[in-house]
């Protein structure tokens, strides 16, 4: 049985459960993308504004969804430096359970007809079968997305284990969790690591409203003179005893100075008294991007999986 709609919040704690399902059985084939706490944070932040471009498909076995797709078509995105971006192609996320690999046919078959004559992104894991079906579908390597600067991304792992480094902060820096500052300097720390940005308090207060959202693993590193320097957003997977980083970023006036690594550390102690055993972090994974895969390597993760991004161009 399969369904078909605009996507909505109990959609998304739907995909949340299988993702979590796949991730006990098979870790390896859970997309950065469509991992428990990246698909909260996606749709907390962006449905907003994004909502009405995004379709979604889930497939039934029994009453448990063993199947989706997500789909996001073309939309205008409005940053908040008064820059305008226009998307004009398809994206789609989507997650098989490893029971149910013969629904890939139908996942690609669903999002061919749904953006027929854009052009179609999609990024699967580096799984053999799953990649036979796109490339037998027409889909091949995106050639921009892999280039020495490309977009694709790395998953990284760690265990939280003993031997977890106690953070340091240079003098007059300090930790803060989101329950214990404004909304404004939340979205002042994010805007300032990631901006041009459309991330707003309305974006935050999204990604507020999610379920598994929990201010007390939302950290930031806020300067001597009150700058919030560094924010890192963890969500917890209690199921699997997992935790996530997504978003992590620096003020780029705040960067080198080991604010990034300290509050690494600081995290991962957090998410470890919450009861996560082991923490994951995506990366971009090109060569061209180094640093940021050099930081999570200098506090203990190492790569997992990776993405494959793929393209189907557009159509007349």
């Amino acid at each position: 049985m399969a369904d078909t709609g605009i996507l909505t919040a109990a959609d998304v704690r739907l995909m949340q459960r299988l993702a979590q399902r796949v991730t006990a059985l098979r870790p390896d084939l859970v997309n950065s993308d469509a991992a428990y706490g990246e698909l909260a944070w996606n749709w907390g932040r962006g449905h907003a504004t994004a909502g009405p471009h995004w379709r979604r498909r889930l497939w039934w076995d029994r009453g448990e969804p063993v199947a989706w797709g997500w789909a996001a078509l073309p939309r205008r995105v409005t940053l908040n430096d008064g820059s305008v971006r226009d998307v004009t192609g398809a994206h789609l996320t989507y997650q098989v359970h490893p029971g149910h690999s013969a629904l890939v046919d139908e996942v690609i078959d669903w999002y061919d007809t749904l953006a027929a004559g854009l052009e179609r992104t999609v990024v699967p894991t580096e799984d053999a079968f799953a990649l036979e079906r796109w490339s037998a579908h027409g889909y091949a390597d995106d050639p921009d997305a892999l280039g020495d600067t490309g977009s694709w991304t790395q998953l990284n792992v760690r265990d939280l284990d003993d031997g977890l480094e106690r953070p340091e902060l240079p003098d007059g820096h300090r930790f803060l969790t989101a329950d214990e500052t404004t909304p404004e300097t939340v979205v002042r720390a994010h805007v300032a690591a990631w901006g041009p940005s459309a991330y707003d308090l309305a974006a935050y207060e999204g990604v507020r409203r999610t379920a598994p959202y929990r201010g007390d693993l939302h950290v930031l590193v806020v300067a001597p003179d009150g700058t919030p320097a560094a924010s890192a957003l963890m969500w917890l997977d209690e199921a699997n005893a997992t935790a996530e980083f997504e978003p992590v970023g620096t003020h780029p006036e705040h960067r080198r100075r080991g604010l990034g690594r300290a509050l690494l550390l600081h995290g991962m102690h957090r998410a470890r008294a919450a009861g996560a055993r082991q923490m994951t972090v995506a990366s971009l994974g090109a060569p061209g991007h180094r640093a940021a895969r050099g930081l999570y390597y200098s506090v203990g993760f190492r790569r997992f999986t990776r993405d494959v991004p793929l393209l189907r161009p557009a159509t007349p």
